[in-house]
C-alpha cells in the first residue's frame, strides 16, 4: 500500500512539473472535463458625456451600457461576456486622443465606437488607422469617411444628405433666398460648407453667412444682420446648445421666416428647452424621432420601438438619435465578433461588407467605396409642434 501510496503521489508531482513547465492553460487541455473560462470581448467607447456636447454623449453612454448588460445578461457573445470601457472625452481633443491610445495599447479593445463629435473624430483617424483598429464613429461630418479611411466608418447619416433634404423642402416651397448660421464645432464647419457647396444646384442663394462658438450665449448681433437681408429663411447648423439660442434669440427679435435646423437637433430636450420659440422648426432626421408616425411593415419600425421602449424604461428619460448612433455603432461591432471573433481585421472586413443591417438611423449597405452605408433616403423631415417631433406634412 505504501508503495502504491508513494507512486500516486509521484504521478501527482510529475503532472504538477509540467504543467508548470508548459504553462498553466494547458491544464484545460489535460482536463477535458473543465470548462475553459472564455476571455472577455472588449470594446472602446470615446463619448462626450460632460461638456458642451453632453447632449449626444449622455444618451450615448447610456445606450452602449444598456446594451452591454442585455448582451451579458443572455449570455454574451457566443458566450463571451462583452465589456465596453467608455472614456469621457468631455468633447475636447487632446482628451480624445489620449483616451483612444489608452483605448488601443492598455485596455487592448477590439473596436472603439465614437467619438461623439466630428472635431474629436477627425482628431483619432490618424491613431486608429496607425494601430489599425476599427473606429466606428457617432459624428455626422462628411469628411470623417470621405475620402474612405480603411479603418473608420459612422453611424449618422451624411451632412451633404442633410443639406439635399433641407434644400428639396425649399425649392418646394418655392425659398430661393436664405441666410445661414453655423457652429463653429467640426460640425457645424462641415455643415456650413455642405449648404454652400449644393446651394447652386437647387437655385439658392445665400445673402447672409454667419457663424457663432459653441460657448456664445446670444447671437442678437448675428441675427440683427440676418433680419435686415430680406433672406426668406434661415438653416441653423449646430449640434450645441447655442441652436436653441439662436431660436430664442429669432423670436425676441420679431422674425417670422421660417427657422431649418440640421439633424443635429436630434433631441427632443432641444426642443423642450427652446419653448414656444421652436414651434414650427424644421430638420432632417432619422426616424427613430417620429417612430410612432410610421406604418406598420416600415423595415426599421421594428427596431426603432425596441429600442425607444427599452431606453425611455430604463433611463426615464426621451430617447434621442444620438443614442441611436451609439446603438447602430455598438451592434455594428457585436453583431462582427458574432461571426468572425475577435480578430480586427475580419472586424473591420465584416463591417466593411455588411449589407442590409437595420438600425436606427436607417438601412445600411456598407462598401469599400462607402463607409456610411446611408443615402439621403435615411432621412425624414421633421418638425417640432407642442414641443415633441412629428413627420412634416
Amino acid at each position: 500500500m505504501k508503495k502504491k501510496g508513494k507512486i500516486v503521489i509521484g504521478v501527482v508531482v510529475a503532472v504538477v512539473i509540467v504543467l508548470l513547465l508548459v504553462g498553466p492553460l494547458s491544464v484545460w487541455n489535460w482536463v477535458p472535463t473543465l470548462k475553459k473560462p472564455l476571455v472577455t470581448y472588449k470594446v472602446g467607447a470615446l463619448l462626450s458625456v460632460t461638456g458642451p456636447a453632453a447632449w449626444l454623449g449622455t444618451p450615448e453612454r447610456n445606450t452602449v451600457r444598456m446594451i452591454e448588460e442585455e448582451i451579458n445578461e443572455a449570455g454574451g457573445i457566443n458566450g463571451h461576456p462583452l465589456e465596453v470601457i467608455v472614456e469621457d472625452t468631455v468633447g475636447d481633443a487632446t482628451k480624445t486622443v489620449t483616451a483612444a491610445k489608452k483605448l488601443i495599447s492598455k485596455d487592448e479593445v477590439l473596436a472603439i465606437v465614437g467619438p461623439s463629435r466630428s472635431g474629436t473624430t477627425m482628431a483619432v483617424i490618424p491613431i486608429v488607422e496607425e494601430a489599425e483598429i476599427p473606429l466606428i464613429s457617432c459624428a455626422a461630418a462628411e469628411a470623417i469617411v470621405v475620402p474612405v479611411k480603411r479603418w473608420v466608418f459612422k453611424t449618422p447619416q451624411k451632412d451633404s444628405d442633410a443639406a439635399i433634404r433641407i434644400y428639396e423642402y425649399m425649392k418646394e416651397q418655392g425659398i430661393s433666398k436664405i441666410a445661414i448660421i453655423t457652429g463653429t464645432t467640426g460640425f457645424g464647419d462641415q455643415g456650413r460648407q455642405q449648404l454652400k457647396k449644393f446651394a447652386s444646384e437647387f437655385d439658392v442663394t445665400i445673402v447672409v453667412d454667419e457663424t457663432y462658438g459653441p460657448e456664445d450665449t446670444d447671437m442678437t448681433a448675428q441675427l440683427t444682420k440676418i433680419k435686415a437681408s430680406g433672406a426668406e429663411a434661415l438653416v441653423n447648423w449646430s449640434i450645441v446648445a447655442g441652436q436653441v439660442i439662436v431660436a430664442k434669440n429669432m423670436r425676441q427679435l420679431g422674425m417670422e421666416i421660417p427657422l431649418f435646423q440640421s439633424h443635429g437637433f436630434g433631441n427632443v430636450k432641444y426642443a423642450q428647452t427652446a419653448g414656444e420659440a421652436g414651434e414650427g422648426i424644421i430638420f432632417p432626421c432619422g426616424r427613430l424621432l417620429a417612430v410612432d408616425t410610421l406604418l406598420e411593415g416600415h423595415p426599421q419600425k421594428e427596431v426603432l420601438t425596441r429600442y425607444k421602449e427599452e431606453y425611455e424604461a430604463k433611463y426615464d428619460e426621451d430617447v434621442s438619435t444620438f443614442g441611436g448612433h451609439a446603438w447602430d455603432a455598438l451592434y455594428l461591432v457585436i453583431e462582427a465578433l458574432e461571426e468572425v471573433g475577435a480578430d480586427r481585421e475580419k472586424i473591420r472586413d465584416y463591417i466593411e461588407n455588411r449589407k442590409g443591417f437595420v438600425g436606427t438611423g436607417g438601412v445600411f449597405n456598407f462598401s469599400p467605396e462607402d463607409h456610411s452605408g446611408l443615402d439621403k433616403y435615411a432621412f425624414e423631415m421633421l418638425t417640432v409642434k407642442d414641443e415633441k417631433f412629428v413627420v412634416l406634412k
